[in-house]
């Protein structure tokens, strides 16, 4: 039976009309009934039945609010007077106006909508959303149904019902209408009531704490709620109400991607010395095949379009198939569509899910194995790689392999409905699409191959950058923020290089696949042609949309398998470091204990081994690997502090309790053991003070105290002290004898290192190493005197003795005021790092304009929309050739009037459609064709290849344009970038992580390179398509363009929700991966205290909770997504049936026009992928303008050093004398002054030795000399000039400094002695010679021997005498030393004193004493105190003033040990 018959039964109508619009003065009862009640019924049954499966509010226990009552009374009413109007239609002798089937259909459908709206409605109301009025969509819904209500009361009106004679039947069906339409008025005013009391959102199940985690994401869901994701509307609003602040705000993870499920997953099948790619398949493999399944029907269904736009084009052109054809092609259009779009969205968010899977069990055995780590360790960058870079590659082979055998499938297919359009005319298209091929992989190619290059200048800048900021405090000291940024400069030059070539090639291949589409159509066209065929529109607009898909799967193809070639790559990367060996306590320690019980530990045929960088003792205690170490209570772990000390950025009492349990009684005895209390008495917080990264807002000597104190409070057997006491003053390294190491663990077993012998006297056991040999082992007094002679008291004639004891002044990197500067009063160093919210700002969109440049931005986008318009055009004169073709077949003398009418017609009342032909009327008459005449044939196809030509020029330019404007944004964002960032003052960077500073070097700056002009490009070519499309949909069927407003304002609604959402959620999954990476970096640098305590569970757990954050960020995100991909493709499939509909009703009145329609319905099977690139596109550019945002912040907002007025050739430093007048520094209002009026001058040539406790000033006294910091009062003169005039390059470049901690960067010997290239070789041997490294400069290959990352291919010790060498190198006249010797050993010490004597006897020398011994033959010594000069005098002067305070600094050097139970 035809679709009229049974319209015409159904109806009671005849079948020549089945459906009609109107009849009399109203719309026909049918049609009321069919399309403006049923549909919309049905609409609301379908969308309720999606909140079916809204999670309960277990703490919701009030009742509801009036509004909610009311709204679910109003329905559950409105669904029993449906059933109650069937009784009048049901009963003799009926009550109209339809016929009986037709009133049963609308009524049981009504009743069944309503029923399952109530329901719905009580589920929310006792949901989370019963705090608001619910989702907006499903009330809009509830009155839909309200226009055919009305329309029926209409048609009783002028039917008379209430007129008599009157009628129970039509009476009663007119009181129960007007019940209905009261219900509905309720149930509005139901919505409209004020809302209850709002309540925290943190009491909703929702947004749960992990203690009682509900299941609130999609598990437990309805079907329509997880196809509709229904499910994620809290998420959403609470992005709406921009209350996406923390990880903790997102959507909780559904069962299966819980970390505890896929750890059990996976290691059923793994086991060490396994195949990750094996394991990985056992674990999620059978799933991921099966989704193949639902990739399989997807691409089936993708072809449905173009068939069925082929079927329907063909029904409109030929005009001889009965009209239900015609509604079935266009209902299979709509229904593929739907399907279609609900297929590929399941299947997209089903492998997501299962690409999560597999990174959470990726990413959870890479740190499992960096736990196990034995003595071969990657570097902390590699492994990083390994976390970021290669385990995202590896992953993304789920992606593409499903595509690597569905593309071909894709291809082949549409190849075949080429060929039943167009015959054998599709194999010239081909052919050059396959020349293309070739093309695209040379070019793939050439591009793979420039990235790997390119990425190896990356790592390389961001490599010296990183080293930059370790050393920042020194080049500012020596000036060098220049030469080094030219260094970097260099690089990023190299770098810009390679992308140019990259981004260029990029242009080449854009252009080509851009430009493909016009030019396979023009060639399948014209070949067709040529053969003698005739063009039809069934032909042409299915052969186009046949092309576009064939597009797809020829351009991706080539990346689907790059992509799994990176992912193999990846894979053998990953797979390396997971064979890596592991740490194997058997092979270290003995399983017995040692052989006598009065022995803690034993060695035997001990071989100690590091990296060949250096011989000292500290080897001992790093890198071990024995033939056997017997340990007694092994089990328990050993306490370990190490000589460059591991500190956590975290408070000081976190790091000292290290995971333990806090103890007060044996907190307090570790504080005072470790001479702790009177730092924390001076910092802001005390013990609850945040310390930077890696401790940087401590001093050495705090550092390697807290270190000791972490290791004293974990309460062990066996103590590892690799010389704890050498970067502390003298009163605090006895201080740590006495009470700690023979004091407090006098109950334990102690190995100390030290370079400082006379600590070593209160051991019971010595041992001497030399060149990585055990010399000699016995009691201290037979070792000790084997080592140069360490006198207890100093010369009485004040003159320094041969071997002078080794004592320290602690010098602290920070003052308290400069400590109170970096913290606030809660005691937080660092807030987090400031996350922009909402839309990315209009000021940052003009920084990247500015940043490419006006004239060369206003030419991309003058291309890009020349593009578009000869795109369009050229697909428009194929429609309009088409429309000529058919007139002139039919030999219709009205030609082109036929299908236009005039504007009398546009409005009839019987039909409220009009026709686009007025709109192609001709300005001048254009030919009309004889069927295939050659001469109009070849006009046609020239008009076409030349509009098709013009298009390709215009796609070449703007392809070349846009790779040029993004390279000029790239290097100029870089250079404002570095230029900023090395002219901030030092106080930036003791206030900020290095990481967040390299973040901007290498992420962002990564994003301004490649994906933000990959994101941006993609942006562009969709709005301007949109815009074209638009064009092209409003002139072929303007009837369509009164469905823009609606569906334009839904469509700002959809995406304006998504974006409020998805941009938050990237922005916390950023944040949240950072923790990640900094976790496992500290982990990497802190494995030998985590092993040592045991601590190594703990920190498995932490990364555990951090990956599950970060985890739920990412499928948060990823569900949004979705949610936002099916509300476009349903709302594309909408807007093809709406123009296959209006098509239909235009044929039905002769006014169809096949070619435009044709036109029109190709252009509308992209618009779903156009809305969808449109919104995707630019959500992803926004977040990636946050880059440019971040970039911006420090190219705009950072302090800047003041830089003073440059001297025009004068020399102005000849002589070389200081003075300081009244000079005053404080680091903010309010803080003590760090220095409080100090007044001394130096003479020039003079000798200053610079003393005193700790907080007094001493490091600042070289912080306002060197104009690092800039005192609020006073001045410093050098030779009389005042240096607040002077330009920081020119003051910095006539003083030296030989720093406390030596500054080394990647780079040969010569690199890091002289980064200006101001030297000689001679010089530079000369100056190595007496620092006596010539030996080991030669070893290394000579001045252009590689010093490695901070100059680890040498030891502590020797990288501060290759800083002492630079110094070597000056001629400046002012020489400023910070303790330059103190980890070398006595006897180089007393070399490396006599050479700086000798080399520097006519030069001004300012020393920060922390040995004494190195001050003792000074000039004079200035003593500090509070920021106050209290002395000033000669050494033997002072010494002779009995309450000096210099005095009694060299009494408490002088006391080295007295006697204490225990020793070391």
């Amino acid at each position: 039976m035809s679709v009229e018959r049974l319209l015409a039964q159904l109806c009671g109508t005849s079948p020549a009309r089945p459906l009609p619009l109107w009849e009399g003065n109203t719309t026909g009862h049918c049609f009321t009934q069919l399309v403006l009640s049923v549909l919309p019924h049905a609409f609301l049954a379908v969308l309720s039945a999606c909140h079916l499966g809204t999670p309960r509010n277990p703490n919701y226990i009030l009742p509801c609010s009036a509004g909610w009552c009311l709204r679910i009374g109003a329905s559950f009413l409105l669904s029993i007077f449906p059933l109650l109007d069937l009784l009048p239609v049901a009963l003799p002798p009926g009550a109209g106006p339809g016929p009986l089937g037709l009133e049963v259909l609308a009524g049981c459908v009504a009743a069944m909508a309503w029923l399952s709206h109530s329901l719905a409605l009580w589920t929310l109301a006792h949901s989370p959303h019963g705090l608001s009025r619910g989702p907006l969509a499903l009330a809009l819904a509830a009155f839909l149904p309200a226009p055919a209500l009305v329309l029926t009361l209409l048609w009783h009106c002028q039917k008379g019902t209430l007129l008599p004679p009157l009628l129970p039947g039509p009476l009663a069906r007119l009181c129960l209408l007007i019940l209905q339409l009261a219900a509905i008025l309720a149930y509005g005013l139901g919505w409209a009531a004020p809302r209850g009391p709002q309540e925290s959102w943190t009491q909703e199940p929702f947004l749960s704490s992990e203690d009682q985690e509900p299941e609130v994401s999609e598990d437990g869901e309805s079907w329509l709620s997880r196809f509709s994701y229904a499910w994620l509307a809290p998420l959403l609003t609470r992005g709406a109400h921009g209350e996406l602040q923390q990880a903790q705000d997102t959507c909780h993870l559904p069962r299966r991607l819980h970390l505890a499920y896929l750890a059990r997953a996976f290691q059923a099948h793994w086991r060490e010395g396994a195949r990750l790619w094996r394991a990985l398949y056992g674990a999620f493999g059978q799933r991921y095949l099966a989704l193949g399944l639902l990739k399989l029907v997807g691409t089936m269904l993708g072809f449905s379009g173009p068939l069925l736009l082929s079927l329907l084009v063909g029904f409109l052109e030929e005009g001889q198939e009965p009209l239900s054809h015609g509604l079935l092609y266009a209902l299979g259009l709509a229904s593929g569509a739907v399907l279609g779009a609900v297929l590929q969205n399941q299947y997209g968010f089903e492998v997501r899910k299962v690409t999560l899977q597999a990174r959470g069990a990726v990413l959870n055995i890479l740190y499992h194995k960096t736990l196990q780590l034995g003595p071969s360790r990657p570097p902390a960058g590699e492994a990083l790689n390994l976390l970021g870079t290669d385990s995202e590659r590896l992953l993304n082979f789920a992606s593409s392999f499903h595509e690597a055998w569905g593309l071909p499938l894709q291809l082949a297919i549409t190849l075949y409905l080429l060929y039943n359009q167009v015959g054998m005319a599709f194999v010239g298209g081909l052919l050059l699409a396959l020349l293309l091929v070739p093309v695209n992989k040379v070019i793939a190619t050439r591009i793979m191959a420039s990235n790997q290059e390119m990425l190896q200048h990356k790592d390389a800048r961001v490599k010296l950058v990183t080293e930059l900021l370790s050393g920042i405090r020194v080049i500012k000291f020596f000036g060098w923020e220049k030469a080094l940024g030219a260094r970097v400069e260099a690089y990023r030059a190299r770098e810009l290089g390679r992308l140019r070539v990259i981004k260029y090639l990029d242009a080449a291949c854009v252009y080509l696949w851009a430009a493909l589409p016009v030019v396979i159509a023009i060639i399948i066209f014209i070949t067709y042609v040529l053969m003698g065929h005739q063009l039809t529109a069934t032909k042409v607009f299915t052969a186009l949309a046949l092309v576009r898909m064939l597009i797809f799967p020829l351009n991706n193809f080539p990346w689907v398998i790059n992509g799994l070639l990176e992912a193999k790559v990846s894979l053998v990367r990953i797979q390396h470091f997971l064979d890596l060996p592991n740490h194997n306590p058997q092979m270290y320690y003995s399983s017995d204990p040692p052989v006598r019980p009065s022995t803690v530990l034993e060695l035997h045929e001990a071989l100690f081994s590091w990296d060949p960088v250096g011989t000292s003792q500290e080897t001992f205690i790093s890198h071990l690997e024995v033939k056997k170490v017997a340990v007694w209570e092994l089990s328990k772990g050993f306490g370990l502090a190490t000589q460059e000390p591991w500190i956590q950025f975290a408070t000081i009492r976190d790091n000292i309790l290290f995971g333990k349990t806090f103890d007060a009684q044996l907190y307090r005895e570790v504080l005072e053991a470790c001479a702790l209390n009177e730092d924390l008495s001076i910092l802001p917080a005390g013990d609850q003070t945040e310390v930077g990264e890696k401790g940087v807002t401590l001093s050495g000597g705090q550092r390697a105290r807290i270190a000791l104190a972490r290791a004293v409070y974990q309460e062990k057997t066996l103590y590892l002290l690799d010389d704890p006491l050498a970067a502390v003053d003298a009163d605090v390294a006895n201080h740590l004898l006495h009470k700690c190491i023979l004091g407090m663990l006098s109950h334990t077993t102690r190995l100390l290192c030290t370079h400082r012998t006379e600590y070593l006297e209160r051991a019971d056991l010595v041992l001497l190493m030399e060149s990585g040999h055990l010399v000699r082992a016995g009691p201290p007094s037979e070792i000790l005197p084997l080592v140069q002679a360490v006198p207890k008291t100093w010369a009485e004639n004040g003159q320094e003795p041969d071997s002078a004891k080794a004592l320290s002044v602690q010098h602290p990197e920070k003052t308290k005021e400069e400590l109170e500067l970096e913290q606030n009063e809660s005691g937080r160093l660092l807030q987090e790092e400031s996350k922009k919210e909402g839309a990315v700002a209009l000021h940052v969109y003009r920084a990247y304009w500015r940043a490419v440049g006006q004239g060369l931005a206003l030419a991309i986008l003058l291309s890009l929309l020349l593009m578009q318009a000869t795109c369009n055009a050229a697909d428009w004169w194929l429609s309009h050739w088409i429309s000529q073709l058919k007139a002139a077949r039919n030999s219709s003398q009205e030609g082109l009037a036929s299908t236009s009418p005039g504007f009398s017609r546009l409005f009839s009342a019987q039909l409220l459609l009009f026709s686009p032909g007025s709109l192609y009327t001709p300005v001048f008459p254009l030919p009309k064709a004889a069927p295939n005449g050659s001469s109009d044939v070849r006009f046609y196809l020239t008009v076409y290849a030349t509009i098709a030509g013009v298009n390709s020029l215009c796609t070449l330019l703007r392809a070349v344009l846009f790779a040029a404007g993004t390279l000029q944004a790239a290097a100029t964002l870089h250079h404002r970038l570095l230029q900023r960032v090395l002219m901030a003052p030092v106080t930036f960077f003791d206030s900020t992580p290095t990481g967040r500073i390299l973040n901007r070097f290498s992420s962002d700056v990564a994003c301004a390179d490649d994906s933000l002009p990959f994101l941006l490009n993609i942006l562009l070519a969709n709005a301007a398509g949109l815009l074209g499309l638009l064009a092209v949909l409003g002139s072929g069927l303007p009837w369509l363009l009164l469905l823009l407003p609606p569906l334009s304002i839904m469509y700002y609604r959809v995406q304006h929700r998504y974006r409020a959402s998805a941009r938050e959620l990237r922005r916390l999954g950023s944040l949240t991966l950072s923790p990640l990476y900094t976790h496992l970096a500290d982990t990497l640098a802190g494995l030998p205290v985590l092993r040592a305590a045991g601590a190594t569970y703990r920190f498995e757990e932490k990364n555990q909770q951090l990956l599950e954050l970060n985890q739920r960020c990412q499928f948060s995100s990823y569900a949004t997504t979705q949610w936002l991909d099916i509300r476009l493709q349903l709302m594309g499939a909408a807007v093809v049936s709406a123009i296959a509909g209006i098509a239909l009703v235009q044929h039905q009145q002769g006014l169809a026009n096949p070619g435009l329609v044709g036109l029109s319905l190709s252009y509308a099977l992209s618009l779903t992928g156009l809305l969808s690139g449109l919104v995707s596109s630019f959500t992803q550019t926004e977040t990636m303008l946050v880059s440019v945002e971040r970039l911006e912040e420090y190219s705009c907002e950072l302090p800047q050093e003041p830089q003073g007025q440059p001297l025009q050739g004068i020399s102005w430093l000849t002589q070389g004398s200081v003075e300081f007048q009244d000079v005053v520094l404080v680091y903010r209002p309010g803080l003590p002054n760090a220095l409080d009026g100090v007044t001394f001058r130096v003479q020039p040539g003079e000798k200053l030795g610079i003393v005193g406790r700790t907080g007094s000033g001493k490091s600042s006294l070289f912080l306002v000399l060197f104009r690092l910091l800039e005192p609020s009062m006073g001045r410093v003169l050098l030779d009389g000039m005042d240096t607040s005039q002077l330009e920081l390059t020119e003051l910095r470049s006539q003083l030296a400094i030989i720093p406390q901690e030596p500054f080394l960067f990647s780079g040969t010997v010569r690199e890091n002695l002289d980064p200006q290239s101001l030297y000689e070789d001679r010089a530079l041997w000369q100056a190595l010679e007496q620092c006596h490294l010539s030996e080991v400069i030669i070893s290394m290959g000579g001045l252009l021997g590689e010093l490695g990352e901070g100059g680890r291919s040498l030891s502590l010790g020797q990288r501060q005498l290759l800083c002492l060498a630079r110094a070597l190198l000056t001629d400046a006249k002012v020489l400023c030393i910070d303790e330059a010797t103190a980890s070398v050993d006595q006897k180089t010490d007393q070399l490396l004193q006599q050479t700086i004597c000798k080399r520097f006897a006519n030069k001004t020398v300012l020393t920060i004493a922390h040995r004494l011994n190195t001050i003792l033959n000074s000039d004079r010594v200035l003593v500090l105190q509070a920021g106050r000069v209290v002395e000033l005098d000669s050494p033997s002067a002072l010494r002779n003033q009995p309450h000096s305070l210099f005095q009694q600094l060299l009494q408490s050097s002088q006391q080295g040990g007295p006697s204490s139970p225990g020793g070391p």
